[in-house]
């Protein structure tokens, strides 16, 4: 079995778009409901993310809203109640309609412009979308000021009350930033693996957050931006700093999926970060669509490289294809066993 652990619903109907432009132009809540058929969501998924799935032999998608598209920095912290909601609810009847090939994954409500940052309202939704929805995991975007950085860290306690919840849920997140308002960084060549490096190190130099939270996880997705590549680094620096090595330190709960999109990139994850901590992942029909003209193929269709990487065993690619997401997200095997 093959399980994607990144996936975002990046075909939406037109719709969609058009209600949250709409909500951020009026002056509160809009009240109005997402007018999308089931025809239009068979027909957004049957030609793209359900034939790709097909095509390069996936079972199964952890489906969430669009990360782009969650905006955290845009409008009020009710909007973006009222957004999540509404987002999370259209993954939710994606997931009815495709029980076998979607499992959802939850934005959250979180907030630039809330005294908290939104992490009550998140709590609220999580639990949620877990306990009526059936999810199992959330997106957890650690720059909801949109390229500034203005948040505190993911280790501050103001995020405690979500973990609690995790923890009580057991459900991990997804590290995953949103939309970039600041032109410095773009949002996928630049935000995406800033909030990857950032949140990793976030995590390294704050052991105490796993000590409290010892069944906490985090999935840092896109290969974890640039941390294997400098893993002597990271590895370097918890030694300076007195910390555990990073294997039986913050990799008890942290963990890497295979968003890279070239073999090399692969190669060099699967050679230097522990197996049991890559998860395959391909956020296919995402930050990068096209088709690589030196190999022919898809950039985003990452089980080739997975597949291809000489530096796995066949035990340890079934343990990144399948073993690994099972063990991260328990709750999925509930919904395996109930479809």
């Amino acid at each position: 079995m093959i399980i994607d652990c990144h996936g975002h619903f990046t075909t939406v109907p037109p719709a969609l778009h058009a209600w949250r432009k709409q909500q951020l132009e009026g002056q509160g809540l809009s009240g109005r409901p997402l007018e999308i058929s089931d025809d239009e969501l068979r027909a957004c998924l049957e030609d793209k993310q359900l034939r790709l799935q097909r095509e390069r032999g996936l079972d199964l998608t952890l489906f969430s809203p669009i990360a782009g598209q969650m905006g955290h920095h845009l409008g009020t912290p009710e909007q973006s109640v009222e957004w999540s909601e509404l987002a999370n609810n259209l993954i939710h009847r994606v997931c009815g309609l495709y029980p076998r090939n979607f499992v959802g994954v939850c934005q959250l409500p979180q907030s630039a412009s809330a005294a908290d940052f939104g992490i009550a309202a998140s709590v609220v939704e999580l639990e949620r979308c877990v306990n009526e929805l059936g999810f199992v995991a959330c997106n957890l975007n650690p720059d909801p000021s949109g390229g500034f950085w203005q948040a505190p860290a993911l280790t501050d306690r103001r995020y405690y009350p979500l973990y609690e919840k995790m923890v009580e849920l057991d459900v991990p997140a997804m590290v995953h930033v949103s939309g970039s308002c600041n032109p410095c960084h773009h949002h996928v060549g630049a935000h995406y693996l800033n909030g990857d490096t950032s949140a990793f190190m976030q995590f390294l130099l704050a052991p105490q957050l796993f000590q409290d939270f010892p069944g906490l996880r985090f999935v840092i997705p896109h290969g974890g931006g640039a941390v294997p590549y400098h893993w002597g680094r990271y590895r370097g620096l918890a030694q300076d700093l007195g910390f555990e090595k990073l294997k039986g330190g913050v990799l008890d709960n942290v963990f890497f999926d295979t968003c890279v999109y070239h073999q090399d990139g692969v190669d060099l994850l699967t050679k230097v970060v522990p197996t049991e901590n890559i998860l395959f992942g391909s956020e296919m029909v995402g930050a990068v669509k096209g088709m690589d003209p030196e190999t022919g193929q898809y950039y985003d269709d990452t089980k080739r490289y997975v597949q291809a990487t000489p530096h796995l065993s066949e035990a340890q690619r079934h343990a990144v294809f399948a073993g690994n997401v099972l063990r991260v997200y328990p709750r999925l095997a509930r919904h395996l066993n109930a479809v």
